[in-house]
């Protein structure tokens, strides 16, 4: 036999095989490249259907950043694990290499955006999205919730699509508190500590469960589904106040003057020793590789949480009002004191509403009955109840309004 390739014109001493029909004939060496061909053109067809078209992690961090103020670091280390997790799940095995789920751990203060970061990873991935509170979680047999009602929440996010569920994001809050901590002076049996963190390593890991459709317990009536956790990423989030305790001790002894060496030492990645060192046994914190830190939100970035993002609090009574035909509008020192009210009870992003809603209340309580109101402007003064309300009226340009006090609509 005397063939040569019709792609390549190799002869057939010059290759390992050439394969033959009737009419044509192809090598070895040609078939590979057809196939490497092949995979990279299906790889790009799927980088162009993932998600939202959300095709590299610079894409999702940009995402990220229309929700998220600050975090810049946890946002990219979220992005690059989120890309990899779904390409995972579409491509689970590439050549003859499993690739591993990565579970991810957000620790931060509160209200510093751990939550808000997992919605928002979910929203712009449209997939399902769970919340579950580490807290209420016990062992079987106890009262309180199992570890499987994490997933019926997930489930019935998805309207009981068990496949849409199987792709879904479940964040675990709180996960610091079932840290099962050698000093606490509590007696008897750890039911919400260590044995939850061992129910829960199954559904990290990926396995499958049968989770109750309705309910959060499991009994023998209870109608069950089986559910392939290998596909669902888990994300976890806590404070886990005092994790560097002995550092901070440290840091506050030499009264604010740190050498180089110690900063780096302060200021280095939360590695999992420490949290191991914290309350977390070493089997869990191995089915969770991803560590994202987030800082502390400062007055700046506070300010920045109340105006920028797409569903910033300011723009959400913005609408409030023009739906009574009133604009609102908030001036810079005013967002200025209002971050600053913040910062000084250490309540986070989270507490800025009830910040904000302290204040507005009165006025949603009154301007909807002035139908000569058109502009109402918050003003510093106003802020620290130095001063009315601004009220612009339709026949006049600017009047201060009768004050506004709280105790008026509480008579």
């Amino acid at each position: 036999m005397n063939s040569s390739c019709d792609f390549c014109g190799k002869k057939i001493k010059e290759v390992k095989k050439i394969f033959s029909s009737e009419n044509a004939h192809i090598c070895d060496e040609c078939i590979c490249m057809c196939f490497n061909v092949l995979g990279k053109e299906s790889f790009k067809e799927y980088k162009q259907q993932f998600q939202k078209g959300l095709n590299v992690p610079i894409s999702i961090k940009e995402h990220l950043d229309d929700y998220v103020i600050g975090q810049d670091d946890a946002k990219k280390v979220l992005a690059v694990a989120l890309y990899n997790h779904y390409k995972r799940i579409d491509k689970p095995m590439v050549k003859n290499v499993e690739l591993e789920k990565s579970n991810i751990m957000l620790i931060g203060p509160t209200g510093s955006g751990k939550t808000l970061l997992a919605k928002s990873l979910a929203k712009i991935m449209d997939v399902p999205f769970a919340i579950a509170d580490a807290t209420a979680l016990t062992e079987a047999g106890y009262v309180g919730e199992d570890v499987e009602s994490i997933l019926s929440r997930l489930l019935a996010a998805a309207d009981f699509d068990i496949e849409k569920a199987k792709r879904g994001i479940v964040y675990i809050d709180e996960i610091d508190k079932i840290a099962n901590k050698s000093e606490s002076a509590t007696s008897g049996r750890d039911v919400s500590g260590e044995g939850v963190q061992q129910g829960l390593l199954k559904i990290l890991e990926g396995a499958d469960v049968y989770v109750p459709v309705k309910g959060s317990r499991k009994n023998s009536s209870a109608e069950t589904i089986l559910f392939d956790t290998t596909h669902v990423l888990f994300i976890c989030g806590g404070a886990f106040v005092g994790i560097r305790k002995d550092k901070e001790k440290d840091k506050s002894a030499v009264m604010g003057f740190l050498n180089e060496n110690s900063k780096n030492e302060y200021y280095k990645e939360i590695e999992s020793k420490e949290l191991i060192s914290f309350g977390l046994i070493p089997e869990f914190i191995g089915r969770i590789p991803v560590i994202a830190e987030l800082n502390k939100l400062s007055k700046d970035d506070l300010v920045r949480v109340l105006k920028e993002p797409k569903n910033a609090i300011i723009k959400q009574y913005e609408i409030l009002f023009e739906l009574d035909g009133v604009e609102l509008k908030f001036e810079d020192d005013a967002l200025d004191e209002i971050a600053q009210i913040a910062v000084q009870k250490d309540v986070g992003a989270r507490g800025l509403r009830g910040i904000i809603e302290k204040f507005m209340f009165p006025l949603q309580y009154i301007i909807p009955s002035d139908n000569k109101v058109q502009t109402c402007i918050i003003t510093r003064d106003y802020i620290k109840g130095n001063s009315e309300v601004k009220l612009i009226n339709i026949k006049q340009k600017v009047k201060r309004a009768k004050q506004v006090k709280y105790n008026e609509i509480n008579k």
